[in-house]
């Protein structure tokens, strides 16, 4: 930094806050670290007495802050972002609509393994609604040496760092099993979770059907239930190794490519994955869906919603984070569950 008459300063960045203080009115930073001087800045600079000025120098090859922001959210932004306004160096990304938000991980710790270059995001993989921060970006320095941002550039690549995938899912089948509850001896308490949760997704079930123990039983429900052409196929209990619990093998029966039966994450470790040629995904649900506040069924509903294939690796990699810890006042999802 160099120290400069206030008129020589237009075009300069201020190297500190600057305060101004009217007694009885105002006391605050008038002038920020950072701000670039403008003429009509001269003025009232002079008024505050202010007649030397420590500033940046500004030499060829170096890039302001504001402007270094500028180029590491463009790394980032993709359709259904909104950016807002610089400030203080930093600029943020919002959602501008409900979906899945997906980050790659890869790309983006490629990107921050750099010197003076941030770009903070929140978990990939969840659920947002419209409005919801999505990531800042700044550079940590007042001004940055051109070649670092370029660098930046190439290591994130030419597509979008972040993505925000609307939900695509409109419609399910639910199949409840247990002849328990096919008799009227239990009341399902199943289903009404599972809608509520798939309601939050703009997901509506329109197709239930009580299924019984029977494994030809299940199979010929869901059957019934892919005939009305719903999105998402969904068989709640009988998901254990039980002799009794037939779900597993009435899936396979139904045609079902099984991703995983079983899944690293408590509660939830019962949980089914499959898809139909069509692409259509069936779940089988353990029973902790139904009494459990967070459960491996909302970990993978998000990207199931979102249309996003899951994979055998997916699922794998939630073993990390997979262990709901049980607290006595649930925050889920602002906690580690998951992630």
């Amino acid at each position: 930094m160099k120290l400069i008459p206030v008129q020589e300063a237009v075009g300069h960045v201020l190297c500190h806050d600057m305060t101004q203080i009217i007694p009885g009115q105002y006391k605050d930073a008038r002038f920020r670290k950072g701000h670039v001087v403008r003429e009509e800045d001269i003025p009232v600079l002079l008024a505050m007495g202010k007649e030397n000025l420590y500033v940046w120098e500004m030499v060829p090859g170096m890039v302001h802050e504001n402007d270094a922001a500028g180029r590491l959210v463009r790394l980032c932004e993709n359709e259904h972002m909104v950016r807002s306004a610089v400030k203080e160096g930093k600029i943020e990304l919002t959602a501008a609509i409900d979906g899945l938000f997906r980050v790659d991980t890869r790309r983006l710790n490629a990107v921050n393994l750099l010197e003076d270059i941030m770009i903070a995001t929140r978990r990939g993989n969840t659920p947002v609604r419209a409005g919801d921060k999505l990531c800042g970006t700044r550079v940590i320095p007042l001004v940055i040496e051109e070649e670092k941002l370029s660098r930046a550039e190439d290591a994130a690549g030419d597509a979008p760092l972040l993505e925000l995938l609307p939900w695509k899912l409109k419609t399910a089948g639910v199949i409840t099993t247990g002849s328990e509850v096919a008799k009227g001896l239990v009341q399902d308490a199943f289903t009404p979770v599972v809608r509520r949760k798939l309601e939050e997704f703009g997901i509506a079930v329109t197709e239930h059907r009580l299924a019984g123990d029977e494994l030809e039983a299940i199979a010929a429900a869901i059957a019934g239930v892919r005939k009305s052409g719903v999105d998402l196929v969904l068989c709640t209990g009988g998901m254990s190794v039980d002799p009794d619990d037939r779900t597993p093998g009435a899936i396979r029966r139904s045609g079902a490519r099984i991703v995983t039966y079983g899944a690293p994450v408590l509660p939830g470790a019962m949980f089914l994955l499959g898809y139909y040629e069509d692409g259509t995904p069936v779940m089988g649900l353990p029973g902790c869906v139904m009494y459990a506040k967070a459960t491996i069924f909302d970990l993978i509903l998000p990207r199931v919603a979102a249309g996003v294939p899951v994979s055998r690796e997916d699922i794998a990699s939630m073993g990390e984070g997979g262990l709901c810890l049980g607290c006595g006042d649930c925050t889920y999802p602002n906690c580690g569950f998951g992630k």
